[in-house]
């Protein structure tokens, strides 16, 4: 009885739709998708010498040649198969600069294959590993095959074992299904000789590996089939974890969140496509070497190996040349600001955090001078310490109360006296020096550590509120900020309440100020926090009105008592067109019984522009700047003196 054929022709079947499947979802690009390519392509060239070889031993061929050919083949391809399964294994663990170092793992992967191989070749001559002449037949040395595949098998599970953390559980387990899948193939066949499932099984887990690891829709963005955010933040993480040298080439288009506001989203994603396909093709004169990611709003990410830093300076270079030239879209001439700067990571970039923190917004902080930047000129060196160190600086302030509450005064033009003040935090880290507020609220929102911060500033507040010493000073209010992470605390409303009837503050001597960004996503929790604050008796006040998030329907209907105009509007103010647009909003503010705050007034111009407007409070360095507790009671008791520094 010959041997069946139906498992190895099932198993083609299935090695073809998948080789289809890989070229239509475009996975033939990346070291790991070019390796699982070739993968299912030489485990079905060896199924097809498989059949061939089966066919001939079924009808008892006489055909030596065709014998020696087909059962050659069959086994030179399959001593393929195996080692590019480790292969793969390891491009998904991005390991190959471990792989480099170690002269013993170099050792380990080329031996077998090499023996083998050597074996084969030899074997129309020394006919060791198997005999065609009086039908098929295994030599003496033929388990030189199974010893090579049980060596890759052991180091293929101390290796995914040992890289363990850089390997997602899922797809561990479908890459690890080779090796079960395979051995119960093994197991079957050895029983059942006539029972060709070998292929079939390893058809099967490469349909395995295809559904649990090659998912292009997990890593690949749909409007630029670049590799997106979460695949970025993956290597990127793996690259810091393995102590692996990189380059990137971090692109940031500095106007495209303008341009997509302005023109819509059709036209951006008109620019969006040609910026891509510049992109492609600096990337294919650069023999694509480049690993491309696409984060977001206009950001490219560009990824060199170390070996290749020539190439990260020429596709940092031939960015800036490409884009700066000005690009015509139906009609339309549009410049799009490419702010381009060169890493080496970790030298430049220690750590992932930073990476990711210094690349979101860069283009925000510096001027665009259309060339090539590299990390050190956009970055002060202290900055990178700063960062990486940013959640331990904030628990030790925490712990040891090295947080200060520094006080602005507020004057009120009808009463033409300091009435009030906003509380802002400052920290002098011990190490670091002054601690940027931008920087410490950002990094305390991602950690958490603002809701303790938040507490331990109004706190601070209620307690001068509290003294005789405020009392003393004829103050009506102290303003007090709350983050965006703080509005969306479900006992916002019960803590802050809380805290002032512990030091039994009066309700309207403390006046919440919620900035437009919070406004902005205004959510059912923070709706039931600033009614019940508002029900208490606190006033909320919005800040930073008119810095582009403005709504006036939130406005409507939020439970606001006082409206700071943003510093832009003070900026501006020289501008017949902005001065047209003051008047009215002020108006219009007055007339839902608004009270107004304008910030950042610096000289008598502006003080006497303002007050004519009817606005009710000035904020600003022509008045003082924010100054500690003991400087601002100062302040304060000298102006009630009649002793005041300036001439209104």
């Amino acid at each position: 009885m010959g041997k069946s054929l139906s498992f190895d022709i099932a198993a083609i079947l299935i090695l073809t739709l998948l080789l289809i499947s890989c070229i239509m979802r475009k996975l033939t690009s990346g070291t790991p998708n070019k390796l699982f390519l070739f993968f299912i392509f030489t485990t079905w060239l060896a199924t097809g010498f498989d059949i061939w070889a089966v066919w001939l031993d079924n009808a008892n061929s006489t055909n030596l040649l065709a014998l020696y050919v087909a059962h050659s083949g069959y086994l030179l391809i399959h001593n393929f198969t195996v080692p590019v399964y480790v292969l793969f294994v390891i491009s998904l663990t991005d390991t190959w600069h471990k792989i480099r170092q170690s002269f013993w793992i170099q050792f380990i992967l080329w031996t077998p294959f090499v023996v083998v191989m050597a074996a084969l070749l030899l074997n129309p001559i020394a006919k060791n590993m198997f005999l065609v002449e009086q039908g098929y037949q295994r030599g003496p040395w033929f388990f030189l095959i199974y010893a090579g595949v049980a060596v890759y098998l052991v180091f293929v599970i101390g290796y995914m074992v040992h890289y363990r953390d850089l390997v997602e559980r899922s797809k561990a387990i479908a890459v690890m299904s080779y090796i079960p899948i395979g051995v119960t193939a093994l197991v079957i066949q050895l029983l059942s000789p006539s029972t060709l499932v070998e292929m079939f099984s390893a058809a099967i887990s490469l349909l395995v590996m295809s559904i649990g690891v090659q998912r292009p829709e997990e890593i690949m963005d749909s409007d630029t089939q670049f590799m997106k955010y979460s695949a970025y933040a993956t290597d990127m993480t793996r690259n810091y974890r393995n102590d692996k040298h990189f380059n990137v080439v971090m692109l940031n288009l500095g106007n495209f969140s303008s341009i997509n506001a302005m023109m819509g989203y059709d036209f951006a994603m008109l620019v969006l496509n040609d910026v891509v396909a510049r992109i492609r093709k600096i990337n294919r004169h650069l023999d694509n070497r480049g690993d491309v990611y696409y984060l977001d709003r206009g950001r490219f990410r560009m990824v060199f190996s170390e070996n290749d830093r020539e190439r990260a300076v020429k596709a940092a270079d031939m960015l800036v040349k490409s884009l700066t030239e000005k690009a015509d879209f139906n009609k339309i001439d549009v410049s799009l600001n490419p702010f381009v700067i060169l890493a080496q990571c970790p030298e430049e970039i220690p750590d992932f955090d930073t990476l990711m923190t210094f690349g979101m917004d860069f283009h925000e902080k510096l001027k665009f001078e259309g060339r090539v930047m590299h990390v050190a000129e956009a970055m002060h060196e202290d900055m990178f310490e700063i960062q990486n160190n940013i959640d331990k600086i904030i628990e030790n302030a925490l712990n040891f109360r090295r947080f200060q509450v520094y006080y602005q005064p507020i004057y009120s033009t009808e009463k033409g006296k300091f009435v009030s003040a906003e509380a802002l935090l400052r920290l002098f880290d011990p190490n670091f020096g002054f601690i940027s507020p931008e920087l410490l609220v950002t990094a305390a929102e991602k950690s958490g550590a603002i809701h303790r911060i938040g507490d331990y500033v109004l706190e601070e507040v209620c307690r001068f509120i509290a003294s005789d010493e405020f009392k003393a000073l004829g103050l009506e209010y102290i303003e007090v900020n709350l983050s965006v992470t703080q509005c969306m605390r479900g006992n916002l409303a019960e803590d802050v309440l809380e805290i002032m009837n512990r030091y039994h503050v009066p309700m309207e001597a403390v006046n919440l100020e919620i900035t437009e960004t919070a406004a902005s996503h205004a959510q059912e929790v923070m709706s039931e926090n600033l009614s019940k604050l508002t029900q208490a008796g606190i006033s909320i006040s919005l800040d930073d009105y008119g810095t582009g998030y403005s709504n006036i329907k939130r406005v409507i209907q939020l439970p606001l008592k006082i409206i700071k105009l943003d510093k832009t509007f003070v900026d501006e103010q020289d501008n017949p067109k902005m001065r047209v647009v003051l008047k009215n909003t002020v108006a219009m503010l007055k007339d839902m019984n608004m009270e107004i705050v304008v910030e950042g007034i610096e000289t008598q111009e502006m003080l006497d522009f303002f007050t004519d407007l009817r606005c009710d409070f000035i904020q600003g360095y022509f008045f003082s700047k924010p100054i500690p507790k003991p400087e601002f009671v100062n302040f304060i008791k000298t102006w009630n003196q009649g002793r005041q520094m300036y001439t209104f």
